[in-house]
């Protein structure tokens, strides 16, 4: 247990970032008051930060524009959640770790694998609690799924297929209008999207992976594909009303469901006809799609070779529309089908097949539904560990994080370079 602190004291909490991210880690801390405490924060944005701040009901000397200056204070917080953008994850990690902070990270670590081995250093060297938001692993889900695969129930794993269907108007928002549309300013989609799964896929299957190759492009999202009536913007378009990736109809579904959360929010801290209107006139997220300064592939799919000659697949794209990832596992005596919300397994020997219903509560509180339950599950365990000071709490540790991130950068090669790259 950490000095200075006993066990029956919630864990004090300091927010890098008050974004969706950084908003969905606090509102579990606010639940939970008996175990966590928000006592600052950092964010440059103005009205996020005055949002969160009477949202935590901070006191001025604990609401920070920059980050730095928070670090730069005596440390008076236990751990930092650090959710700012993929390319400025790396200085405040290693700035709070080497303060002596706990240090919870968005993913990705980093954009380069150099900068990811960065921050896993620093935080080996000042000894302090490190987790990584692969949200995937702590999935109520995930956790039946490994239970039945301890259990025998499809004998040896052989071969799994993962499907990540990000969702047409998902991948338009964030990934062609969005913040996370260019490699140079985030990471390749790969990583920034996609990184969770290739984490547990690991976690899943147990095994180190020895060679992966990759295949995948900007195929749909360019200039070339753009229609010859389509305009710069799309209130200005004549064809808002049949284009499937028109922002006039996307955000405009969202406003006639009252549903004011993510991604109105993106656009406007305070969603209204006029507000979100005024958005799309004149911020990205109004641009018409084929007219974006995009660069990241639209889909993709990676074959990975584990040791003991395991196969698998992930396949990411953007051309669907909106649900949970889908996975078919298949092993020497049976076989399991999961999508989020259910298992089904299928013993080969008795020819029966099960159905496990693992849905998420019904609600509208992302904590409980945010990546099938996963996120309240990690910020339950990263809680846990700070309160002992002891990360085995962490099903994510620094070494399993940096392996799975490195296998993102190999798959990247693999993808550039159209060849098997080998790992280990």
């Amino acid at each position: 247990m950490r000095a200075g602190r006993t066990s029956q004291e919630p864990v004090r909490v300091a927010l890098v970032g008050a974004g969706i991210r950084g908003e969905i880690y606090g509102a579990w801390i606010q639940r939970h008051p008996e175990r966590a405490d928000v006592v600052a924060l950092a964010e440059p944005q103005p009205d996020r930060r005055r949002s969160a701040a009477r949202r935590h009901r901070l006191p001025s000397a604990a609401i920070f524009e920059d980050w730095r200056e928070l670090v730069g204070r005596p440390r008076f917080a236990d751990a930092v959640v650090i959710t700012t953008q993929d390319a400025e994850h790396v200085e405040p990690a290693v700035a709070f770790a080497e303060a002596g902070y706990a240090v919870l990270l968005e993913k990705p670590i980093a954009p380069t694998e150099e900068e990811c081995r960065r921050v896993v250093d620093a935080v080996a060297r000042n000894k302090v609690p490190f987790g990584v938001c692969h949200v995937l692993r702590y999935t109520p889900y995930t956790r039946v799924l490994r239970a039945l695969l301890a259990e025998g129930r499809i004998g040896e794993i052989v071969n799994v297929d993962h499907i990540e269907p990000v969702g047409f108007a998902h991948y338009a928002h964030s990934y062609v209008r969005g913040n996370w549309r260019r490699e140079e300013t985030s990471a390749p989609m790969l990583l920034a999207k996609s990184c969770h799964d290739l984490d547990w896929l690991r976690y899943v299957v147990g095994r180190p992976v020895r060679s992966v190759s990759s295949f995948g492009s900007l195929s749909f999202f360019v200039p070339e594909n753009r229609p010859v009536v389509a305009a710069d913007r799309c209130p200005d378009c004549v064809l808002q009303e049949t284009c499937a990736y028109s922002a006039v109809r996307i955000y405009g579904e969202h406003l006639a469901a009252g549903d004011l959360a993510w991604p109105l929010s993106v656009l406007t801290p305070h969603p209204t006809d006029h507000s979100v209107a005024a958005a799309l006139r004149t911020g990205p997220y109004g641009r018409c799609v084929w007219a974006c300064d995009n660069d990241v592939v639209d889909h993709q799919v990676v074959a990975l070779e584990f040791d003991g000659g395991v196969t698998a697949t992930f396949t990411m794209t953007a051309f669907s529309t909106s649900r949970p990832r889908m996975t078919h596992i298949f092993g020497t005596v049976g076989e399991i089908y999961c999508d989020g919300s259910i298992i089904r397994v299928t013993d080969f020997r008795t020819r029966e097949t099960r159905t496990i219903d693992v849905t998420a509560p019904a609600t509208d509180d992302p904590l409980l539904s945010g990546h099938s339950g996963g996120d309240a599950g990690l910020m339950n365990d990263f809680i846990t560990a700070v309160a002992t000071w002891d990360d085995h709490w962490i099903g994510d540790t620094a070494a399993e994080a940096l392996a799975a991130h490195e296998l993102v950068f190999a798959a990247e090669r693999a993808r550039r370079e159209r060849r098997v790259v080998r790992l280990g």
